[in-house]
């Protein structure tokens, strides 16, 4: 998809030179999401099956400043792209149903963006940067104005250092009458965002807050126990969500399993265990996997979580690395555990 995604932007930027402001090179993981979601359209034929996807995506590509008439620039530079990649597969039947299939998701996100009347972006001041370890770092944002969530949705997070440049992290609390937000980052190498956040941000600073996305939600049925799953700063969503359950005052049991490579890298576990002593169904399980005189629990979520029963009457959330997230939930569910039982949603920390 490489070779492709630079073809389509080379002839975006050519047709419409001014939309190569909206697309900075350090966007390059959100330039790949953008043509793959499309040319997931592409072959479907038509929007249907991705309406919510493309519908939300519209609304939030508004905080780049896209407008209507860029679906035009975009539709022809993507049918520029599919003649010249897609090869034999390509004649006059499959050009004229893509352009059917086009411009009904280009119709939908326009729509969904036009109807949406909240702000495109959120102002938010820097009230606390805690530094936890040398590489994360927890901030509390007051938004402004308040910008309503569910617990488990995430954000888009620009910094002035980086303008244009956008990095989804996920809210760590649940809603609070003050309207503060915390975001619990890690510093990647070569991110310039996360770097930002973590090594030069401070009180004070002002960030801009794309709007929350993300379904992976607190659970439908109060009644069912939960197990949260984990891995760094992973616990950000589910964090989020544990507080909105010792919220609603149903005395749910959670289990929390946070898994960490080092001792020293869970970062969050003092508020975690002062959380457990304030609400005793909750049971937080810390678990390390890189540390041999660790003197607690050792190895990975999912593999510690093969040492207790099956879980299958728990909702489950998983959060953390891509490569954890897949093993945990291929484990729950050689276990037996239903998928409709497993929540997890895609998101770069």
């Amino acid at each position: 998809m490489g070779r492709a995604a630079a073809y389509f932007y080379g002839r975006l930027f050519a047709e419409a030179p001014p939309l190569r402001g909206m697309f900075p090179p350090a966007m390059d993981v959100r330039r790949d999401r953008l043509f793959g979601a499309l040319a997931r359209v592409v072959w479907s034929l038509d929007g249907s099956g991705s309406h919510d996807y493309l519908a939300q995506l519209g609304r939030d590509h508004r905080k780049y400043g896209v407008v209507a008439e860029h679906y035009t620039a975009v539709g022809n530079a993507l049918l520029a792209t599919m003649r010249r990649f897609a090869a034999d597969g390509w004649d006059t039947e499959v050009e004229a149903a893509w352009v059917a299939g086009y411009t009904a998701a280009a119709n939908i996100m326009i729509q969904a963006a036009e109807a949406h009347a909240g702000p495109a972006w959120w102002p938010a001041e820097v009230i606390g940067h805690e530094r936890r370890t040398p590489g994360i770092a927890v901030l509390t944002l007051r938004p402004d104005p308040p910008l309503e969530y569910v617990p488990g949705q995430y954000i888009d997070v620009q910094t002035p250092r980086w303008p244009r440049v956008w990095r989804s992290y996920s809210i760590a609390n649940a809603p609070r009458p003050d309207h503060t937000l915390r975001l619990h980052v890690r510093a990647i190498g070569g991110g310039w965002v996360s770097s930002a956040l973590v090594m030069h941000t401070k009180i004070g600073d002002t960030l801009l807050l794309g709007p929350p996305v993300g379904t992976m939600a607190p659970p439908a049925d109060p009644g069912r126990d939960l197990l949260c799953v984990a891995g760094g700063t992973g616990l950000a969503p589910l964090k989020a969500i544990v507080e909105h359950v010792i919220g609603a005052g149903r005395e749910t049991a959670v289990h929390l399993l946070f898994g960490a490579r080092t001792s020293a890298e869970l970062y969050d576990l003092p508020d975690l265990i002062r959380m457990e002593a304030a609400y005793p169904p909750l049971r937080v399980l810390p678990v390390v996997s890189d540390e041999p005189s660790y003197d607690g629990v050792r190895g990975t979520p999912p593999e510690v979580l093969g040492r207790f029963p099956v879980w299958a009457d728990q909702e489950i959330y998983v959060c953390g690395p891509d490569a954890m997230v897949e093993e945990t939930v291929r484990r729950l569910r050689d276990d037996g555990v239903p998928a409709a039982r497993i929540h997890r949603d895609a998101v770069r920390r």
